[in-house]
C-alpha cells in the first residue's frame, strides 16, 4: 500500500520513541518511522506510517485483506487475531492485529502488529481518499507494553 504521503501529516511522540530514517531501519518505502527506546531481546518495536491515494471502491477492511497478503508473502505463519472498524461513515477507520512468525536478521521472532487505517477524504472532493496506515511492530512479548503508546500516536495523527 506504501506510497508517498499525498498529504502533509502531524502526530506527536511519546518520550520513549524516537524518529529514524526508514531507509536505515529496513524500512524505505514507509513515510516515517519511530523507534523505541528499549528492544527486546535484540528487536526494537517500531511503528512505520505511509499511505496511498485510493481513488478506488476498496473498503479499508479489503486494503487490510491486501495488506495481510502483502506481509504473508514474508512471513512464515500469520493469522489475524482482531480486526475492527473504528470511527465514523466521516472518518472511517479499521483496526486489525496480526501474530506473526518471521527471520529478522537472522533470527527467527515472534511478533504482533497493530495495524490501523483511517480514510482521509476531502472535504471538497469526497471522492478523493486517501488511507493512512500505522503500524505497530513489536516482540510478542513486547507489544502489550508498547500498546498504548502505539495508540497514543494514532491519536495525534492530523492533517497538516
Amino acid at each position: 500500500m506504501s506510497s508517498p504521503i499525498p498529504a502533509l501529516l502531524e502526530l506527536r511522540l511519546p518520550e520513549s520513541w524516537q524518529a529514524a530514517p526508514p531507509e536505515l531501519v529496513g524500512v524505505p518505502d514507509a513515510s516515517f518511522v519511530a523507534v523505541h527506546a528499549h528492544p527486546d531481546g535484540g528487536f526494537t518495536a517500531n511503528v512505520t506510517v505511509d499511505s496511498a491515494y485510493r481513488p478506488d471502491t476498496a473498503t479499508l477492511a479489503e486494503i487490510g485483506d491486501e495488506s495481510v497478503a502483502d506481509l504473508s508473502t514474508v512471513t512464515e505463519s500469520l493469522d489475524v487475531t482482531s480486526r475492527h472498524e473504528i470511527g465514523s461513515a466521516e472518518a472511517p477507520g479499521l483496526t486489525q492485529t496480526l501474530a506473526l512468525t518471521t527471520v529478522v536478521n537472522g533470527v527467527r521472532r515472534e511478533l504482533t502488529q497493530s495495524q490501523v487505517y483511517l480514510s482521509l477524504l476531502d472535504i471538497h472532493a469526497p471522492d478523493r481518499r486517501m488511507v493512512v496506515r500505522l503500524i505497530l511492530t513489536a516482540t510478542t512479548a513486547q507489544h502489550d507494553d508498547v500498546l498504548e503508546d502505539f495508540r497514543d500516536i494514532v491519536a495525534t495523527v492530523r492533517p497538516k
